[in-house]
């Protein structure tokens, strides 16, 4: 009774603290009861059969975090924030060698723009995020997320293999360490660049990443696209490119986005990708959404028989508070090439489906 009591004081003592130093605790927490024929736990091919789940983050990505800013005067401001991964299903941290392994920032903001430093984003990220078709829900299987922003580029039977620019692992690229990003206003445009040190020792270029962004929104309208090049610690390129476009009209949001890459991986030999993403929304009432979205994934490398897959969504989401959302999931995948890979001596099943009924609920 005694360590509830003094665990209560210090609740009540940390939230005083957070009131008078403007920081916000803010979260997600995402979950749901997932049925998948062949595909496992981790949505990854399987020879065949069913496999019944607990899973987090399939609507939006579990989460915590803190945020906060101060008002400086003259229309500036002081920024910053903190966020890390949750596995809801088994209270994990999504990184486990980074408490903070989506955003790790500070910055300034004033009226013209703002400017960033830390573990951030890449502008193909913030790029893909107001016209991907499913609205960058479920990031561990949507293949904008994990082609188009190079958050996952492995799958099948091959991968890149390797650390581009300093996300700090292999074959995810999605956030970059040491970043430098600012963002212009101009009106309906809004322009980013961006700037990521490799700290590689004697060196500058190496694991080093740059590029620009432009967004336009206005009207119901918004335009979007990005090109980055990212460097691995041997100085091969990764370059790769987004465009999309979103409009919404009345009930109705339409959304299309093209995404292509391309890897040098060693001497004569590289990788290329694209992904092309179309989907359709429909506010059915002003508590139901259903939102449908289609993905195409190529990939051609050199060695390699040409692959690749196509992965179907819809989602009906119910919204039962300001914070809390039940939701029904359903995907359907068909593997082209060598894509759906090998267990053992087996080979997977070429088709794949999910479905999940979830819980989400936002702090």
């Amino acid at each position: 009774m005694r360590h509830c009591s003094t665990f209560a004081l210090l609740f009540a003592a940390s939230g005083t603290c957070l009131a008078q130093s403007g920081a916000v605790l803010y979260g997600i927490a995402d979950a749901g009861i997932r049925y998948g024929k062949g595909l496992n736990a981790a949505n990854a091919p399987t020879p065949g059969g069913t496999t019944p789940a607990v899973s987090s983050g399939i609507n939006n990505t579990s989460r915590w975090g803190l945020r906060g800013q101060e008002d400086l005067g003259g229309g500036w401001q002081a920024l910053y924030r903190l966020e890390g991964g949750l596995n809801l299903d088994t209270g994990s941290a999504a990184k486990s060698d980074k408490l903070f392994d989506r955003q790790a920032w500070v910055g300034l903001k004033s009226p013209l723009g703002s400017v960033t430093l830390g573990r951030q984003a890449t502008l193909l990220a913030d790029a893909i995020a107001p016209v991907d078709p499913l609205g960058i829900r479920y990031a561990s299987f949507n293949p904008n997320v994990n082609i188009t922003g190079l958050s996952n580029t492995a799958f099948g039977r091959h991968s890149f293999g390797q650390q581009y620019g300093s996300s700090g692992y292999a074959d995810n690229f999605y956030r970059l360490d040491n970043m430098v990003k600012t963002s212009a206003n101009l009106g309906p445009v809004v322009a980013r660049a961006a700037y990521s040190f490799g700290e590689v020792a004697g060196a500058t270029s190496p694991l080093s990443t740059w590029g620009g962004a432009l967004t336009y929104q206005q009207a119901g309208l918004a335009v979007s696209g990005a090109v980055m090049r990212f460097r691995n610690r041997d100085n091969r390129s990764l370059d790769a490119a987004t465009v999309g476009a979103a409009y919404k009209m009345d009930a109705w949001q339409f959304k299309a986005n093209l995404g292509l890459n391309r890897a040098d991986v060693g001497a004569g030999k590289s990788v290329r990708q694209s992904v092309i993403s179309a989907g359709v929304s429909r506010q059915m009432a002003p508590d139901v959404l259903l939102t449908t979205a289609y993905y195409k994934v190529r990939r051609s490398a050199t060695g390699h028989v040409d692959d690749g897959f196509q992965r179907a969504f819809a989602y009906l989401e119910k919204t039962l508070s300001p914070r809390s959302t039940l939701y029904l999931e359903s995907d359907y995948t068909t593997w082209q090439g060598d894509a759906a890979g090998v267990t053992g001596t087996r080979a997977n099943d070429r088709k794949g489906m999910g479905l999940t009924l979830g819980l989400m609920h936002k702090f």
